[in-house]
């Protein structure tokens, strides 16, 4: 009996110890070496090192050849895709009518790991239009979506957030205030908006969505900057409305 608790005991640990290094890879992004990830969970390397590998074998980690960084693995990603399903079809009908309505490229995206991913994406009949792969990142300060996100969020988690982009970024020219105040009218009614920011010649309008398991979602529409003036009441009101129905889904 005693053994059979002393095993169960040292499962738990192992099952904590593995959760503890995906937690620490999902904070950043970047990467991190064998030693680091040893002193942030306070464990030998020699342990970290067995319980990478194990997570490596199945998918959960990878390593960079070049630096030796650890990041999270592909298998990560696809159960991540896997929690989105359910949020995506039930979103795909109000990305449609947006389309048909506009003409133009609709996307969603779901927050992760501090950067949003594109999860879904109807195309425009726009002989012109903007189209960004399934599955891509994209940051938060500069894009609509991220923006819709991060006024999702309250004010300590937002600018937490902004402050990491900021300095993995090295983002000089942008002003945490100005940021700040443009998530806070997003909270207040406003569509988030990128206007040349990410992408020269690219811009959009876009809202946040919280799903009921909690999950931020952002439905977008990138448009060219040659017509994004004209389309922008368009777009506004197709939008909007689109946001009210997505309030009542939620």
């Amino acid at each position: 009996m005693k053994d059979h608790e002393t095993y169960k005991n040292q499962g738990i640990q192992v099952i904590s110890r593995a959760a503890a290094v995906l937690r620490l890879l999902g904070r950043d992004t970047g990467g991190l070496s064998l030693g680091q990830i040893a002193t942030a969970v306070e464990l030998p390397r020699s342990t970290v090192q067995r319980i990478v590998g194990a997570l490596s074998d199945e998918g959960f980690v990878s390593t960079s050849g070049g630096s030796g960084r650890i990041r999270l693995g592909p298998e990560i990603q696809n159960l991540a895709n896997a929690t989105a399903v359910a949020p995506r079809d039930k979103l795909r009908p109000l990305m449609q009518r947006i389309a048909r309505e506009t003409g133009e490229t609709v996307d969603l995206a779901v927050l992760q790991r501090g950067q949003m991913l594109f999860i879904d994406q109807i195309v425009g009949s726009q002989r012109l239009r903007t189209v960004s792969s399934i599955g891509e990142s994209f940051p938060l300060t500069t894009t609509a979506n991220g923006k819709a996100a991060l006024a999702c969020l309250d004010e300590i988690e937002a600018t937490s957030l902004i402050l990491a982009e900021l300095k993995s970024t090295r983002q000089h020219d942008r002003k945490l205030p100005d940021l700040l105040l443009e998530i806070e009218t997003i909270r207040e009614g406003a569509l988030a908006r990128d206007e040349d920011e990410h992408t020269e010649g690219v811009s959009a309008l876009g809202f946040g969505i919280i799903d009921t398991t909690g999950d931020i979602f952002a439905i977008s529409v990138p448009v060219p900057s040659s017509r994004y003036e004209r389309q922008k009441s368009r777009l506004l009101s197709a939008l909007n409305a689109a946001r009210n129905a997505a309030n009542e889904l939620a």
